[in-house]
C-alpha cells in the first residue's frame, strides 16, 4: 500500500560523501511515496552546511518530509540559539519546524519539534517535548482515515531503547508517547541515536512502534552509514536497515511490525 525512505542524521559538514550520494541515488532511481528526513541535516548549524544541505535536498524525488534536530541550531550563535533556533533550517529547507505534516494516499505524517536551542539543563542535545503540540498532532492524525498508516516524526526518541549508544532523555516523553498510542499512531520514527531500531513502545494495545534511523554521516555508534525503507499493507508495517557495506547499500536488518486489528 505504501513506501517511505527514512534517512537522518546526515550532517552536513562531516558527512559520509560516497553513502550521501549513494542515499540519494537510491531515492532517485525508485522514488518512495515520501523521503522522510529526521533532524540532524547540519552539523553545527553553519550557513555553507545549510547551504549544502539544501542543495541535497532538492535533489531528492518529491515529496520529502523534513523535522529538525538539535544540530540544526546556530551553534555557535548564543543570540540565534535564544531567538531564531530554527531561521536558517526553516529558509534551507522550506519546511517549518513546528506543527509541519504531510498527508498521502494511505498514510500521514505529522511532525514535532524534540530539539530546542536552549534548556534549563547542562546537555541541550537531549530532547524535550510539548505536550500541546503533541495533542495537536495526535488530534489531526486520529482523524485521518482508518485504514491510513499514522506516523509521527521527530527528532529524539520518546522512549529509550534498550542497547542504543546514547540517550535521548526526553522531557515528558513517555507521557507524549501515550498521548500518541492513544490516539492510534502506528509509527514514531526518528533519528538521534544513529543506529537503527524497530519495537513496540510497549503501551496500551502494543501496536505503536518506535522505529529508528542511522546516520549518512561520518559519526558511527556501532553501525555503518545506514537508512530506513518502510512499506506496509493492511496486516504488517516492514522495516528495512540499509546500511553501507564499502562500495554500496546493502540489507542489514528487517522487522515485521503487526499493524492494529491483527492477531
Amino acid at each position: 500500500m505504501g513506501r517511505i525512505v527514512q534517512l537522518s542524521d546526515i550532517h552536513f559538514g562531516i558527512v559520509h560523501e560516497a553513502a550521501v550520494a549513494a542515499a540519494l541515488a537510491y531515492c532517485q532511481d525508485d522514488p518512495p511515496d515520501l523521503v522522510l528526513i529526521t533532524g540532524d541535516i547540519t552539523q553545527q548549524g553553519f550557513r555553507s552546511e545549510f547551504e549544502a544541505a539544501a542543495e541535497w535536498i532538492q535533489r531528492l524525488p518529491d515529496p520529502v518530509f523534513v523535522t529538525v534536530g538539535n544540530h540544526d541550531v546556530p551553534y555557535w550563535s548564543l543570540t540565534d540559539r535564544l531567538f531564531h533556533p530554527w531561521r536558517q533550517f526553516e529558509r534551507a529547507t522550506g519546511h517549518p519546524a513546528h506543527d509541519h505534516q504531510f498527508a498521502g494516499a494511505d498514510f500521514m505524517v505529522r511532525g514535532v519539534t524534540t530539539a530546542r536551542g536552549w534548556q534549563a539543563r547542562m546537555n541541550w542535545s537531549k530532547g524535550v517535548i510539548d505536550l500541546e503540540q503533541t495533542e495537536r498532532a495526535a488530534r489531526a492524525l486520529s482523524e485521518s482515515p482508518p485504514a491510513s498508516l499514522r506516523i509521527l516524526a521527530c527528532h529524539h526518541p520518546l522512549v529509550e531503547m534498550i542497547g542504543a549508544p546514547m540517550t535521548g532523555a526526553v522531557k515528558r516523553g513517555e507521557a507524549a508517547a501515550h498521548t500518541l498510542a492513544r490516539a492510534g499512531v502506528d509509527l514514531i520514527m526518528t533519528g538521534h541515536v544513529h543506529v537503527p531500531f524497530a519495537a513496540s513502545i510497549g503501551i496500551g494495545d502494543h501496536r505503536c512502534y518506535a522505529v529508528g534511523c542511522g546516520t549518512l554521516s561520518k559519526r558511527e555508534r556501532g553501525v555503518p552509514p545506514s537508512f530506513n525503507e518502510v512499506t506496509w499493507d493492511a496486516e504488517t508495517v516492514t522495516v528495512t536497515a540499509h546500511a553501507w557495506a564499502r562500495t554500496r547499500f546493502e540489507p542489514y536488518r528487517t522487522w515485521s511490525l503487526p499493524r492494529r486489528g491483527t492477531a
